[in-house]
């Protein structure tokens, strides 16, 4: 739930490398130049068990880190802070045994934003309420052998060395670093690591309709990472399908159409931020393929079957590959295809006050 709303979250398997996400007080954590005091104030959770942590008074930087074996590939490093008598955190990707280069980023805790950011890192900030945000970078491990990342106190952006009082903080919670393009939800641990099961949801129905049809959904990807992420109503294989992709190139929804293993429509958008929520719907019905995005019809298919042997909703594409990782708050099928009014009001006004409308026409909602 954010900002009073909710949605369903779909995210792949990722494991907190981080063995005390929460407790930065235990020796597994490197101190340089600075104490922590553990359970100090009320964390995002709502619980006293957030650190402050404290420089010295060294003209030198101050954090605390992290040595960890990394293998080649993408790393996201993420930390929930909250500004104490300073405002910046950086996160540092530190050159130990070359695994990263030098390379930093800075976050504002007073207005929560991102600062001064060191190529090529790729950071950001969620506000998480009562002066928490959850601060993210991402980069990329060069060789394989142990590096470490380092969560840093400093009184000011791009300033990675200071003169320190002995009395200057910020607020940490809930450290992650997982392998990956982009960072997960947060994985509490407590001495070791933990991995979080890829989320799935599927469903079965037999009141699909084959002739004609509408599927919606209302979603936000979790990041363009260069995959294919799907949502279909299917027979249960790829043979024949509806399916909403988001596609390998960045921002693209895809509709593609596919009857006894031959594809009839495949039609996309580049326009839309797939990272925001965008309002989607799939028309399909013989020689009639339209795709809607967010109260506008972007591109149409008339030339085409449509598929048979429709019976299976699922978050994939429909053989169970091709997963939806992301954000979703509605998903609904039509047994009828809406007209071009039903469908701009759908995909521009959204679900919940279309509903009104389709129980008061008689459209069948699955």
């Amino acid at each position: 739930f954010t900002d009073g709303t909710g949605s369903l979250l779909l995210e792949p398997q990722r494991t907190n490398l981080v063995t005390y996400s929460e407790d930065f007080s235990n020796g597994t954590w490197l101190k340089a130049r600075s104490s922590i005091v553990a359970n100090n104030v009320i964390s995002p959770d709502g619980l006293q068990t957030a650190n402050k942590l404290n420089d010295n008074t060294d003209n030198n930087s101050h954090y605390i880190a992290l040595n960890n074996s990394f293998s080649l590939g993408s790393y996201s490093a993420s930390i929930f802070a909250k500004k104490g008598t300073l405002d910046y955190l950086y996160i540092w990707f530190t050159g130990f045994n070359n695994v990263f280069d030098e390379e930093k980023v800075w976050f504002n805790l007073d207005s929560g934003y991102v600062g001064t950011t060191q190529s090529p890192i790729e950071a950001s900030i969620e506000d998480y309420g009562n002066g928490w945000y959850k601060c993210t970078a991402k980069s990329t491990a060069d060789v394989a052998a142990t590096g470490r990342i380092a969560f840093a106190i400093s009184n000011n952006d791009n300033v990675s060395s200071y003169s320190g009082s002995g009395n200057d903080n910020i607020y940490l919670w809930g450290a992650q670093i997982e392998q990956g393009s982009y960072a997960t939800s947060y994985i509490p641990t407590s001495g070791s690591t933990v991995t979080r099961s890829a989320d799935v949801a599927n469903n079965n129905a037999d009141l699909f309709n084959d002739s004609e049809g509408v599927l919606y959904a209302e979603i936000a990807a979790l990041d363009n990472d260069g995959t294919n992420r799907s949502i279909s109503i299917s027979d249960s294989t790829d043979a024949n399908r509806i399916e909403l992709r988001l596609a390998t190139t960045d921002d693209r929804i895809q509709y593609n159409a596919r009857t006894s293993s031959v594809t009839q429509a495949s039609i996309f958008t580049d326009t839309y931020d797939v990272l925001d929520f965008n309002k989607i719907a799939l028309l399909y019905k013989d020689n009639d393929f339209r795709l809607f995005v967010n109260g506008t019809q972007v591109s149409t298919d008339t030339s085409g079957t449509a598929p048979t042997g429709l019976k299976e909703l699922a978050f994939d594409l429909g053989d169970g590959s091709n997963d939806f990782y992301g954000d979703v708050k509605c998903v609904a099928v039509f047994k009828e295809a809406l007209s071009n009014d039903l469908l701009e009001r759908l995909t521009g006004e959204g679900y919940e006050s279309f509903r009104l409308l389709a129980e008061a026409n008689n459209y069948t909602i699955i």
